[in-house]
């Protein structure tokens, strides 16, 4: 995959690693068995191997800085900067044969992301963001929501929000549902302008780490509705600990959408 060289220097860095991942990925789909993991999510041989890749990649290229990921350490590192990896975010479509996941990697100081990438292998397609400094997609900036001239009426809805619907029978969700099966890019289709709202009722960090930096760089808005992930413990396990979160383009959308918002925490 080649990337434009308009991208900022610490992507660059990461260009020949998340290529490999990605291209074995490519190669193995359609080819890999599937099993349980202990909380009912799936796994497969290509979700230990991207892991096992990726957090060897990053201590490389990364000398001392901690990592969460996945399917590896759940545990918040210790050290000043820490990385956080979903190798194969999409599992289920991935074993499935639906061509759609991602790989989400997001580097965080003090608290917060600071460099976000989130490839989508079967697309090609690679969303790259640095705080203060903007989001690109295969190397051409993004712009804003506000500033695209997309249309859409699409709201995304995760598999475990769907039940939202019946909270409020009296009133009309006010978007086309979409359900893609991909936690990172559902948040990330807001920043897109794909979408005007995203509901995600039981993301990990692993899941929302990169969209949530690409996210804020777009100028999108975000409700975190029970536990903010912004200052998280050194030390603390967040193998169980969901983020649920509210996305949306604007406030305005942000407000249209909540009713919905709070029914899923109320339920």
């Amino acid at each position: 995959m080649t990337v434009a060289h308009a991208l900022p220097a610490e992507a660059l860095r990461l260009t020949s690693l998340l290529d490999a991942v990605a291209e074995r990925q490519r190669h193995d789909f359609g080819h890999m068995a599937s099993e349980a993991k202990a909380d009912g999510s799936l796994i497969t041989a290509c979700d230990r191997w991207s892991d096992e890749t990726l957090v060897q990649g990053l201590a490389e290229l990364y000398p001392g800085e901690g990592v969460l990921s996945e399917e590896g350490r759940h545990l918040v590192p210790a050290t000043e900067a820490f990385w956080v990896v979903d190798p194969l975010d999409g599992t289920t479509n991935y074993a499935a044969g639906i061509p759609y996941w991602a790989i989400s990697m997001a580097r965080f100081e003090a608290g917060v992301p600071v460099l976000a990438l989130l490839d989508v292998p079967p697309l090609r397609q690679r969303i790259v963001a640095v705080r203060g400094q903007g989001a690109w997609r295969n190397g051409k900036r993004l712009l804003p929501p506000s500033a695209q001239q997309l249309q859409t009426g699409c709201a995304s809805l995760c598999s475990r929000s769907i039940g939202v619907l019946q909270k409020l029978p009296d009133r009309r969700f006010p978007g086309k549902i979409r359900l893609l099966g991909v936690a990172s890019l559902n948040l990330v289709s807001v920043a897109m302008g794909q979408t005007v709202s995203a509901l995600e009722a039981t993301p990990k960090i692993w899941d929302l780490a990169a969209a949530w930096l690409v996210l804020t760089e777009l100028g999108c808005s975000l409700q975190w509705l029970q536990r903010s992930p912004e200052l998280l413990l050194s030390g603390e396990s967040l193998a169980s600990t969901d983020f649920p979160v509210l996305a949306a383009s604007n406030p305005e959308q942000l407000a249209r959408f909540a009713p919905w918002a709070e029914a899923l925490i109320g339920s």
